[in-house]
């Protein structure tokens, strides 16, 4: 039986790439494919593949939330992470939130293959250069302040709603819009944004885009 992969990217053309790649090994096949987070949770809800390969950075819904939400509803689905994103705090999230592995995308192509083939077998996976990064981060209290304490982020300050409407919110989206992909109402949206203010001591929608660009919740691109 082949291994059933989804893929979740935003970039078509990796996409389309990897599935002609992956199409070409005998053992997997890819079910489907996914330009966001939120659709990528969808999908994998519906088809129900053996693994995601997930991006971090994504639209609607980045690969870390994704990844968290997809572990609660779709626990067959092992998520492997794909990504350019190598920071220590991304990684350290990424694992925190269900991802049994990941996978940087300079890498070749059969490190991915293996990769696959290892988180399908319920093992995890992480390249080299990303696993010494984990390593050394739990040896030096990577993301603290020197004492082993760890410095709280946006993971650990909001909640998984909040970061959801953050990133609607830095990707440019108006309150109605924010609403109607979440399905609140306005007035929950505008309570969650007097909410993230407070808890941030932000005071403007554009410093609530900066900070969640240098968290990496969003991006420019």
């Amino acid at each position: 039986m082949k291994t059933r992969i989804l893929l979740a990217d935003d970039h078509v053309i990796i996409r389309h790439g990897l599935r002609s790649l992956i199409n070409a090994q005998g053992d997997m096949e890819v079910v489907g494919e996914a330009g966001d987070g939120r659709s990528a949770l969808g999908m994998a809800r519906q088809l129900s593949p053996n693994v995601v390969v997930m991006d971090v950075g994504m639209p609607e819904l980045n690969g870390v939330e994704a990844t968290r939400q997809m572990a609660t509803q779709v626990p067959g689905a092992k998520v492997l992470m794909l990504t350019a994103h190598g920071e220590q705090k991304t990684v350290r999230e990424a694992l925190r939130a269900g991802a049994c592995g990941y996978v940087l995308k300079d890498m070749a192509f059969e490190e991915l293959a293996s990769a696959i083939r290892t988180v399908a077998s319920g093992k995890t996976y992480l390249s080299p250069n990303v696993a010494g990064a984990v390593v050394d981060g739990y040896l030096t209290g990577a993301g603290g302040n020197g004492n082993g304490e760890e410095v709280r982020g946006v993971f650990s300050k909001l909640t998984p709603r909040e970061r959801e409407v953050l990133q609607l919110m830095a990707e440019g989206k108006s309150t109605k819009q924010v609403a109607m992909a979440l399905h609140v109402s306005v007035k929950t949206v505008e309570t969650h944004r007097r909410q993230l203010m407070e808890k941030l001591d932000l005071h403007s929608v554009a410093e609530l885009t900066k900070y969640a660009i240098r968290e990496g919740l969003t991006s420019l691109t």
